[in-house]
C-alpha cells in the first residue's frame, strides 16, 4: 500500500507540479501526514524538490513541489536499421547528451552488441555524466521482443535473431536493462512526454520502413501473451497483394511503409528516377508535381483502412502517426481524415477518435526507450 500511494504521489507531481503538499493530499485522498511522509521521502531520494511559494488562501503560503530534474537519468538506445543512437536522458525527456554509431547493412549479433555497448560507452565516459545517477538503460529495437528476458527474437530488417541484449548489457555495464519493440517505444514515449498522459486508451502507430504500433491503457503498455500486440502492419487489407516481409500478402505495411511509397510511384509514373526514395516523393510533391502528390494520397487512403479496422476493434480516445512518412503529414492527412470521418464504425467513433501526427518527431523512440525505466517508478 505504502508503493501504492508512493506511485500516487510522485505522479501527481509529474503531471500538475509546481503543486502544494494539501493539493495532492485533496486530490488524491491521502490524509496529509502521510502525504508530508511520503514527500519527504521523494526529496530524500532525489526524485521531488522544492521550489517557489505558492498563492496563500488566508494562511502561510505553500511551498510547492516539482519533479527534480536531475536526480537521476536513464539511457535510452534506438537501435535503428542503419544506426544506434543512444542518449542520456531526464525525467522530462530532455536528451542531455548523445552519441551515434552506424550499422553495416550485413551484420551478425555479437558485432551489433558490440556497436551498441561502444555507442552507450561513449556517454559514460564523458565527464559530465555522473554514473552513480543513471537508474537502467532502455532499449528499442525493430521486430519481436521477449521483454521478460530482454531477448530481441527476430527482426525482419536486419535479419537478427535471438540477440541478447539485455544480459549482454547488464554483464557489460551493471545496470537494469529494459529491452522493448520500437514501435511500443514510440507510443510510450508520445504518450509520457507527448502530453497524452490523461488519456485511458491511446495508440501510437509508427509508419516508416515498416509499420507498427503501441497501445497504452491506463498507462500500461499492452505486449500479448506472445509479445506481438500492435503489429498493424501485418493485418491484410488486400488479399492477394504483394508479398511482405513477413511472408503474407496484402498486409498493410505493403502499401504505406515508405519502400512501398517508391514501389507505387515508380510504378505509376514514367519519368520517377531509379534512385526515387520516400523522401524525393515528398520533396516532388511539395514543387506541386500531380503525380506524386497522388501517391502520396493514395498512401493516406491506404492508411485509413488500417486506422479503421484499429478503431472498430480497439476503441482508441487517442491515435498517434509517427515515423519517417509522416513527413509528408500534408498530403496523406486530409484524405486519411475524411474517409475516417465517413466510415468508421458508429457515428461517436468517427466523431471523437483523436488522430494527430506525433511531436516528437525523430526522438519518440529514443524518449520511449527512456521511459521504459521511468515508468517503472510512477
Amino acid at each position: 500500500m505504502k508503493s501504492v500511494n508512493k506511485k500516487a504521489v510522485l505522479n501527481k507531481i509529474r503531471l500538475h507540479g509546481p503543486i502544494s503538499r494539501a493539493n495532492i493530499a485533496k486530490e488524491t485522498g491521502l490524509t496529509p501526514p502521510t502525504v508530508t511522509n511520503i514527500v519527504k521521502e521523494l526529496i530524500e531520494e532525489f526524485f521531488v524538490k522544492e521550489s517557489h511559494l505558492g498563492e496563500s488562501s488566508g494562511g502561510r503560503k505553500p511551498t510547492l513541489l516539482h519533479l527534480n530534474e536531475d536526480g537521476y537519468y536513464v539511457i535510452g538506445v534506438d537501435a535503428g536499421s542503419n544506426t544506434i543512437e543512444a542518449a542520456v536522458c531526464n525525467i522530462y525527456g530532455h536528451a542531455l547528451l548523445r552519441s551515434e554509431n552506424k550499422i553495416p547493412k550485413t551484420i551478425d549479433s555479437e558485432p551489433f552488441l558490440n556497436i551498441m555497448i561502444q555507442t552507450i560507452r561513449t556517454l559514460l565516459e564523458d565527464e559530465t555524466v555522473q554514473p552513480d545517477k543513471i537508474i537502467g538503460i532502455g532499449v528499442a529495437m525493430h521486430g519481436v521482443m521477449n521483454i521478460e528476458e530482454g531477448i530481441s527474437y527476430y527482426s525482419s530488417n536486419s535479419g537478427l535473431k535471438n540477440v541478447p541484449v539485455k544480459s549482454e548489457l547488464e554483464k557489460e555495464f551493471g545496470y537494469e536493462v529494459k529491452l522493448e519493440n520500437n514501435s511500443r517505444a514510440l507510443a510510450l514515449g508520445e504518450f509520457w512526454f507527448g502530453g497524452f498522459e490523461h488519456v485511458n486508451r491511446f495508440c501510437a502507430i509508427n509508419v516508416g520502413r515498416g509499420v507498427g504500433s503501441g497501445l497504452v491503457v491506463n498507462g500500461k503498455l499492452i505486449h500479448g501473451p506472445q509479445y506481438v500486440a500492435g503489429e498493424i502492419g501485418h493485418t491484410v487489407i488486400s488479399v492477394g497483394g504483394d508479398l511482405c516481409t513477413c511472408g503474407n500478402r496484402g498486409c498493410l505495411e505493403t502499401f504505406v511503409s515508405g519502400g512501398s511509397i517508391v514501389k507505387r510511384a515508380k510504378e505509376q509514373i514514367n519519368h520517377a528516377p531509379n534512385s526515387l526514395t520516400a523522401e524525393d516523393v515528398y520533396h516532388y510533391a511539395v514543387e506541386g508535381n500531380e503525380d506524386y502528390i497522388r501517391v502520396l494520397e493514395e498512401t493516406g487512403y491506404y492508411l485509413s483502412i488500417g486506422l479503421l479496422n484499429l478503431i472498430n476493434t480497439e476503441n482508441p480516445d487517442t491515435i498517434v502517426l509517427g515515423g519517417g512518412v509522416m513527413r509528408s503529414a500534408e498530403f496523406l492527412m486530409p484524405i486519411l481524415l475524411k474517409n475516417i470521418r465517413e466510415k468508421a464504425l458508429t457515428h461517436k467513433l468517427r466523431d471523437e477518435v483523436n488522430i494527430l501526427v506525433g511531436k516528437l518527431d525523430d526522438d519518440a523512440t529514443l524518449l520511449g526507450a527512456a521511459a521504459l525505466l521511468f515508468n517503472e517508478y510512477f
